[in-house]
């Protein structure tokens, strides 16, 4: 196992009515500004429950955060900051909306790069050039659709004139976040399929690597990729898909994805999402659906790389145990495209109407943000990415 510091002061408060919770965690002199996507909380009761435990507050809202949040979205709630005096944010909504508060959180006190008296503070650059976030305002979450985990980490993704960058900071993690699966029964079969993918391909980047002998970390995985395997299916169910206690599993498997847990002290990936993030950027295809076209590529083209891992992952995750090893990595790798179909994403380019033509643009664009050299170890290459991508046709 790699050495490793772990930390997560994010204080969760699951189970259904939690909404409540907030109205201790904020402090009664904040004041506070409530951000959302668009509107669909007004209609789920979730506003209201929000506005129940502000009573108290004084707050302010910002709406209009939407999937893959906007820079130019997000700078409009900085006017609102400044003439109201914010100093908390409450981010309602999924993963877009938390990842948009957290920028604004930053932005809100970005100070520039400091090279210069004179330095234009444009916290574009946070992303673009990758200027650290040293501190930022308060902020907690509800959450409304499980996915990134992005309510108990400091990771965030903006998008901005086809852009869509990453950044990462501690000063930008929610204090707090509420997590009421009663909340989720009014998504779309639509969002209940990328949640479950995103978090499933969450947890992929992290597990099938290589061998570190971290026996904690691979067991968390692999029970989580089972239990999302399990119950994903159910919440598209008619017969299921109102069961709380599905809704319950997936939410806090999504959470456990990607709070750091299960990715401290081992190697990590990412390669599947740095492609995913392009394909977004250029053609707006949902974040999730991405993710379910680039990695059954990514397992094919690495799967010398990833050997060991997929081995592993077929024994221990589908329970494959007949034929060679060659045989049961492709029988793993057939389970995971099968297991995305029943989710209803596409895993192929062409399933959303690209082909080899769309390849150069893509690779492209990865060679403009930098992606060249992708993986745990480095060393996939824009030529690879390539491959990956036509393996994906």
């Amino acid at each position: 196992m790699l050495n490793f510091n772990f930390k997560n002061p994010t204080n969760i408060h699951f189970g259904v009515g939690k909404i409540a919770a907030i109205s201790q965690e904020i402090p009664l002199n904040a004041r506070v500004l409530v951000v959302y996507g668009g509107g669909s909380i007004k209609g789920n009761g979730v506003y209201q429950q929000v506005s129940d435990a502000l009573a108290k507050h004084t707050w302010f809202e910002f709406s209009g955060i939407e999937p893959n949040p906007t820079y130019k979205t997000l700078m409009r709630a900085q006017e609102i900051i400044k003439s109201e005096n914010i100093d908390y944010l409450l981010a309602v909504g999924g993963g877009s909306v938390v990842d948009g508060a957290k920028f604004i959180a930053a932005a809100a006190l970005y100070e520039g790069n400091g090279e210069s008296d004179n330095a234009v503070n444009d916290p574009w650059d946070i992303l673009a050039k990758q200027q650290a976030v040293t501190k930022a305002l308060p902020m907690g979450a509800v959450l409304t659709l499980p996915a990134t985990g992005s309510e108990s980490n400091g990771n965030s993704v903006v998008t901005r004139d086809g852009n869509k960058l990453p950044f990462s900071s501690p000063s930008v993690r929610p204090l707090f976040a509420v997590l009421d699966p009663s909340v989720t029964l009014s998504l779309s079969d639509r969002q209940i399929s990328n949640g479950v993918v995103d978090a499933f391909i969450h947890i992929i980047e992290q597990y099938l690597t290589y061998s570190v002998n971290g026996k904690v970390q691979d067991r968390f995985s692999e029970g989580l990729l089972q239990t999302l395997i399990e119950e994903g299916p159910k919440a598209l169910s008619p017969a299921t898909k109102n069961d709380l206690e599905v809704r319950a599993n997936i939410m806090w498997s999504a959470t456990m994805a990607l709070n750091g847990l299960i990715g401290a002290g081992v190697p990590q990936d990412w390669s599947t999402h740095m492609i995913g993030h392009e394909l977004t950027g250029a053609f707006g295809i949902d974040h999730a659906r991405t993710l379910s076209i680039v990695l059954p590529a990514v397992m094919k083209v690495r799967r010398t790389q990833k050997h060991e891992k997929l081995l592993q992952y077929a024994t221990r995750v589908w329970q494959i145990s007949e034929g060679d090893e060659n045989e049961r990595i492709e029988k793993a790798i057939n389970l995971t495209e099968a297991f995305f179909e029943k989710m209803q994403v596409p895993t192929r380019l062409s399933h959303v109407d690209l082909g080899s033509d769309d390849i150069d643009l893509l690779i492209e664009r990865l060679q403009q943000h930098g992606m060249t050299t992708l993986g745990e170890k480095g060393d996939i290459t824009l030529e690879i990415s390539r491959e990956i991508l036509t393996q994906a046709l």
